[in-house]
């Protein structure tokens, strides 16, 4: 008895340190098992994990929001420093001292390229500026065979049940299913891969490709407006994706594992309907 009570202390105490190295490596996926414990002891383990779960979810949704209002601020700088630029340059050209000089095609230029990022910000600021989700309980299969339809040159393997429903907001989640497959075709993928798995309060789907692989140095950007590593890429569709997630409750992540065939996945977490 004496030997198994110290084995135990031992295992337990190895949790412990398992836990802290986890949480202090910004790991809060962690998930110990609750085999072998005493019912006290399994409880705590349980909320534990559950903990690490709520953890995490908060963190990312502080890291949005604060990326949201860097980027008001800077959107709102870029607006002030290039609407003078625009507005002169565009003067100048209509002189006719500069027509037909070796200056019109630099303040061309100069132009072009302002009124280019003032576009730009103008219209990541109406993507941004989303509306409140409007949350009703959505049959999931008909919308994932919609997005199917919308991509027939690539080969889907969708295992998810027919009558399984989720509570979310049908535009948005939508709208993110086909962020989430115009990137995977950008990446020169051919096969889709989108598989269930059920908890008591929430469904995630893994949605994967077997395009090209995300880099390990960019793995911690994705999410992060305007970052992007295309070259007519713009930045906005992986974090406008996770904060419209956010928004009905749910989560957008980047997939840790990989499922047979697939090199780049994400996991997206909605409130299941079937619960409530």
């Amino acid at each position: 008895m004496v030997a198994w009570f110290v084995r135990h202390q031992r295992k337990l105490r190895l949790r412990a340190h398992l836990m802290q190295e986890a949480i202090r490596n910004r790991d809060f996926t962690f998930r110990l098992p609750t085999d072998g414990m005493l019912p006290g002891e399994r409880a705590m383990q349980q909320t534990l994990n559950q903990l690490g779960e709520t953890i995490r979810q908060q963190v990312n949704q502080n890291e949005v929001e604060s990326w949201e209002r860097l980027t008001r601020v800077l959107t709102h700088e870029i607006m002030n420093a290039t609407a003078p630029i625009t507005s002169i340059s565009q003067s100048m050209l209509g002189r006719n001292d500069v027509k037909g000089t070796p200056l019109e095609p630099g303040l061309q230029a100069i132009y072009d390229t302002s009124r280019h990022l003032s576009d730009f910000v103008a219209n990541y600021r109406k993507m941004s500026e989303l509306e409140k989700p409007v949350l009703a309980v959505i049959p999931l299969r008909p919308m994932l065979d919609d997005v199917c339809k919308a991509y027939p040159g690539l080969s889907w393997e969708v295992n998810v049940p027919d009558n399984m429903v989720v509570r979310a907001d049908a535009g948005m989640l939508r709208q993110v299913l086909m962020n989430l497959t115009k990137n995977a075709v950008e990446a020169e993928a051919e096969k889709m891969v989108i598989e269930a798995s059920v908890t008591t309060q929430h469904l995630s789907l893994y949605i994967g490709n077997d395009g090209l692989p995300i880099p390990a140095e960019n793995r911690q950007s994705l999410f992060v407006p305007f970052f992007t590593t295309k070259r007519n890429g713009n930045g906005i569709g992986l974090s406008l994706s996770r904060r419209m997630m956010i928004q009905q409750g749910g989560m957008l992540d980047l997939a840790e594992k990989q499922l047979c065939g697939c090199r780049a996945g994400f996991i997206l977490t909605l409130c299941n309907a079937s619960a409530e």
